[in-house]
């Protein structure tokens, strides 16, 4: 899919009225003027190559709600076209591969949860300038991807359906709340979920916890973060063991009755962006890759789509976030391929085979 950019109206308002000229003041007025219009992110010695590449292929896992809206802030400040083509990590991953061995690479950029799973020859070790400023545990000591926004991984809740009161302190409590048994809900790839589990309590005890869980709640196992987010807050279940958090705080503030419930451990994962080793437009890819780490790019994700930046100094949405999150055991998590295939094993056996 490809975006058409958008001419952004002037405003009128902010025009300066000044009734004596000082050419000083004047220069300093119009080289201010100049610098605000520079976004922070761009690289004046690759811009020239990239607008002579014309366009970038951007593969992202994001929803085109989203992702259109913040590639179109590239595509103003750049002139370069964006073709944005969205699809579940699988899919993606697959056709990734697929390209690598018929020699037709078309992607230049991923921006997915599953970058750290492609094959490092085929992403490039670059570190963009703005890597420096995102949250130490973001950056890949391997320079082939960074980290764009965090993923936390808690319970959610239907506010109308369970009462403050009820709300379990630790994942042990939900072995007390028998009347959930067939009502609540998991998502059937979250296997760094459990992992963080085993970390927390330690693997055997970790294991035994879930299998508990199990036999007391006998949890259904469906498919898609997002619907099933959707699901709680319509109220077909009251609670799910664990969800992306920026999905819940995303329908609370639409009005939904819904929340999400930290408990320890909080499982953190991230969002990336990689680029291409062999990317058909290296030097709008590597603009483009610059662009996803910077404060603009970061706010707009935030204020959108709820998602968490890895700045520091981009605010969270809502504020609160951070905090409520950040005051438990947070773990961070990024498998590899072949560790997701054997952790998605385990928990298969643990939810599904039953």
């Amino acid at each position: 899919m490809a975006i058409t950019a958008a001419n952004m109206p002037s405003n009128p308002g902010e025009s300066m009225k000044v009734n004596i000229w000082i050419p000083a003041l004047a220069a300093l007025t119009f080289a201010t003027a100049a610098q605000a219009q520079t976004p922070s992110w761009m690289i004046s010695e690759l811009l020239p190559a990239a607008k002579a590449e014309g366009q970038l292929t951007v593969y992202s896992s994001t929803n085109e709600q989203e992702g259109l809206p913040l590639w179109r802030l590239y595509e103003d400040a750049t002139g370069v076209k964006v073709n944005y083509v969205r699809n579940a990590e699988g899919p993606m991953l697959a056709k990734i591969a697929l390209e690598a061995r018929t020699g037709q690479q078309s992607w230049d950029v991923q921006n997915a949860g599953s970058v750290n799973q492609i094959p490092s020859a085929l992403t490039l070790d670059w570190e963009p300038p703005l890597a420096k400023e995102i949250m130490p545990e973001a950056r890949d000591p391997g320079h082939r991807w960074y980290g764009v926004y965090a993923g936390y991984n808690a319970p959610q809740y239907n506010t109308n359906l369970v009462r403050q009161d009820e709300l379990p302190k630790s994942y042990e409590d939900f072995l007390t709340h028998k009347e959930w048994a067939g009502k609540t809900v998991i998502e059937a790839t979250d296997r760094e979920w459990m992992e963080a589990i085993f970390q927390f309590y330690g693997r055997d005890k970790g294991r035994k916890l879930l299998e508990d869980i199990v036999r007391t709640l006998s949890p259904i196992v469906l498919d898609g973060h997002f619907a099933m987010a959707r699901q709680i807050a319509a109220g077909e279940y009251p609670v799910m063991l664990t969800d992306y958090t920026m999905l819940t705080t995303n329908l609370k503030q639409q009005g939904a009755p819904t929340d999400f419930l930290p408990l320890d451990p909080v499982s953190v994962w991230f969002g990336m962006v990689g680029v291409n080793k062999n990317a058909p437009h290296p030097n709008a890819a590597k603009l483009a890759e610059n662009f996803l780490l910077s404060r603009e790019a970061q706010a707009q994700s935030s204020q959108q789509g709820g998602r968490v930046p890895t700045r520091p100094d981009v605010p969270s949405n809502p504020l609160d976030v951070r905090a409520r999150l950040g005051a438990k055991k947070l773990i961070f998590l990024q498998l590899s391929a072949e560790q997701a295939k054997a952790s998605q094993k385990i928990f298969d056996e643990i939810f599904r085979n039953r």
